[in-house]
């Protein structure tokens, strides 16, 4: 079992050296491709967000954290991607950092949903509560603070576990602990916890809702729900492959082989969320003003109008000034 699998899940016992577990497909392709529509689709909502946004509104401060965070996982899907095409190339430094990228991504991008979901919880539902503006955007950006710490620690201790090994005439990155109960308990309180969360907050949330509740809220509140549904459906087929093969024995090579073919599949539906938040900002109109907006440079072209305005106002002030100075 190698590529990526190896590097998540850990070593597989003596049965995973008889059967032939090597799942031919588009892996390798589809993680690359997913890696240039990344690429694109957050840089552009980097873009927006700098200069057409007002980056101390919470929102806009937590999609901004998001957007990093699915950068990071990013760039980590070319060595994956070449790691499945043919093995590991890039040394034990790489591999340590290569993994610990990963999982500041994903740690990061569940913490951030879940503090922009209670965010959200104490806005339509507490309404409002802290009713200070300051306080409460102290209290996001010390949640994003929060979400990168934790992330970065808990991603250390994944990272320090893996390492290269060479096998069969190539190397490999992977997981050498055996602790299936250490990776059974961090994947609860890391993944299923803030899931649990989120759906006390968007139960309270939809309810408020049904009571009544003005238009703009209607729309904000409908698209972060849908983030928080997307990033659920493309990890939780994942992570729950992850403890079926941390809990479950698999007899037989074929029993092994359909489990792995379930878990490359997940990989790429769980690989293919980090272009997806942009694509789902699209569902605001503001979004998609602001976007067709930058396509078309209009506020970098209208800065340059202003900027030329001022400047021919400015000498001609000067030369009715000198003209004036002269006369007198």
């Amino acid at each position: 079992m190698a590529n990526f699998t190896s590097t998540y899940d850990g070593v597989s016992d003596d049965v995973a050296y008889l059967c032939d577990t090597n799942v031919p497909g588009i892996t390798g392709p589809f993680f690359i491709l997913i890696f240039i529509l990344s690429i694109i689709c957050n840089g552009l909502l980097l873009c927006v967000l700098f200069i057409y946004e007002n980056l101390k509104n919470i929102t806009n401060i937590f999609i901004l954290n998001l957007a990093c965070s699915d950068l990071i996982f990013t760039i980590t899907l070319p060595f994956w991607a070449v790691d499945h095409l043919h093995h590991w190339i890039f040394g034990d430094f790489v591999c340590n950092f290569v993994t610990a990228a990963f999982f500041v991504g994903l740690y990061s991008s569940v913490i951030l949903l879940t503090a922009m979901t209670v965010d959200r919880f104490t806005t339509v539902v507490l309404h409002n509560w802290p009713s200070n503006h300051t306080k409460r955007k102290k209290y996001a950006i010390g949640a994003c603070v929060a979400a990168w710490v934790i992330s970065i620690s808990a991603s250390l201790s994944d990272a320090m576990k893996v390492k290269v090994e060479h096998w069969y005439g190539k190397n490999y990155c992977y997981d050498e602990s055996e602790d299936k109960l250490g990776r059974y308990l961090q994947v609860s309180l890391l993944f299923f916890l803030p899931f649990a969360i989120i759906i006390f907050c968007y139960s309270a949330i939809l309810k408020t809702l049904f009571q009544g509740l003005n238009r703009k809220k209607h729309k904000t509140v409908a698209v972060l729900l849908c983030i928080v549904a997307v990033f659920f459906i493309c990890w939780g087929p994942y992570h729950i492959v992850l403890l079926i093969k941390s809990l479950y024995e698999p007899k037989g090579c074929k029993a092994e082989k359909r489990l792995e073919v379930a878990n490359r599949i997940c990989e790429m539906l769980a690989h293919s969320h980090c272009c997806m938040n942009p694509l789902l900002y699209m569902l605001s109109q503001k979004f998609r003003k602001h976007l067709l907006n930058l396509l078309r440079c209009e506020k970098v072209n209208r800065k340059k109008r202003e900027r030329s305005t001022s400047l021919n106002t400015s000498v001609t002030q000067n030369v009715a000034f000198s003209v004036q100075s002269s006369a007198v």
